[in-house]
């Protein structure tokens, strides 16, 4: 599949559509409609220089120093004043575990309040030894219904911004899969914005997750996600477009695919996000 062809299959994946220019000959009526969703305009090919532009060269990642060992709170909510808290006992314990005794480990987690009212722990998805790993946010209602991360108008939208890609949640070899995983296990309630302490007591697992999946690329989706891998407090719109690292390992940022349902004019940004990754990776080689 040639470039173009695989460009608009992604951007018709993701609910956008194509504009291409009338041929000379053809006429637009000028009564038109314009259509309701985000349209991203195909511009027709250059004609080709005499002399062939050179290449540009690749770019390098930007890298960001791996995780320092401070509290996620310190780091999401500068100068509110939060207690100091003691390291989370057993993280030396949770380093060391494998898959079944890692998806045991959260199961039975009651580091914080949120293990009240939840009904499932969402533990993650996917292949275990993917290329891709998908970083979102914390689960909503539909998750904690179901035990599984991005479900309902958000995971269709994410599943459509993978076939896009040729790559799935659940079938094929690692290299077309994706493991799925989120900064928290438990639903928020209200599907409210994460607090630091929670999101510091789920860190060791997200960490021991991407250690055993050893993914060749992250994407990491929404704002708390990638806050809590690039111990940033600079918003996604400054972060998005350029290859970060996290302990070695590329790292794009997009927006959540439930953010890209109520601002459609963000999708073709997110399509961008995912030219980069995909890019990186092909880049990167086998």
């Amino acid at each position: 599949m040639s470039w173009d062809e695989r460009q608009r299959a992604m951007l018709e994946a993701m609910g956008l559509k194509v504009w291409r220019a009338p041929e000379p000959a053809e006429a637009v009526p000028a009564s038109a409609p314009v259509a309701a969703e985000t349209a991203v305009m195909e511009r027709p090919a250059p004609a080709p220089a005499a002399v062939a532009a050179p290449a540009p060269a690749p770019r390098s990642p930007v890298a960001v120093p791996a995780p320092a060992p401070r509290a996620v709170a310190e780091l999401l909510a500068p100068g509110e004043g939060l207690p100091q808290r003691a390291p989370r006992p057993g993280l030396d314990r949770i380093a060391a575990m494998d898959w079944p005794q890692l998806q045991e480990a959260v199961a039975d987690c009651r580091a914080c309040k949120l293990c009240e009212g939840r009904k499932n722990t969402v533990f993650g998805v996917g292949h275990e030894r993917a290329h891709w790993m998908i970083v979102g946010e914390a689960p909503g209602q539909q998750e904690d219904q179901q035990g599984e991360p991005f479900v309902g108008q958000a995971g269709k939208l994410l599943d459509s911004m993978l076939r896009s890609l040729g790559l799935s949640r659940a079938e094929g070899p690692p290299e077309r899969q994706v493991f799925i995983a989120n900064t928290l296990k438990c639903r928020p309630p209200g599907n409210r914005n994460p607090e630091p302490e929670e999101l510091a007591q789920c860190e060791p697992f997200l960490q021991r997750q991407i250690a055993l999946v050893q993914p060749r690329i992250i994407l990491a989706m929404g704002r708390f996600a990638v806050q809590s891998l690039l111990r940033s407090n600079e918003p996604i719109g400054r972060l998005r477009g350029r290859v970060h690292e996290y302990q070695g390992v590329p790292l794009v940022v997009t927006y959540h695919p439930a953010y890209l349902l109520r601002n459609l004019v963000d999708k073709a940004r997110a399509w961008e996000d995912l030219c980069l990754a995909l890019d990186t990776l092909e880049r990167r080689g086998p």
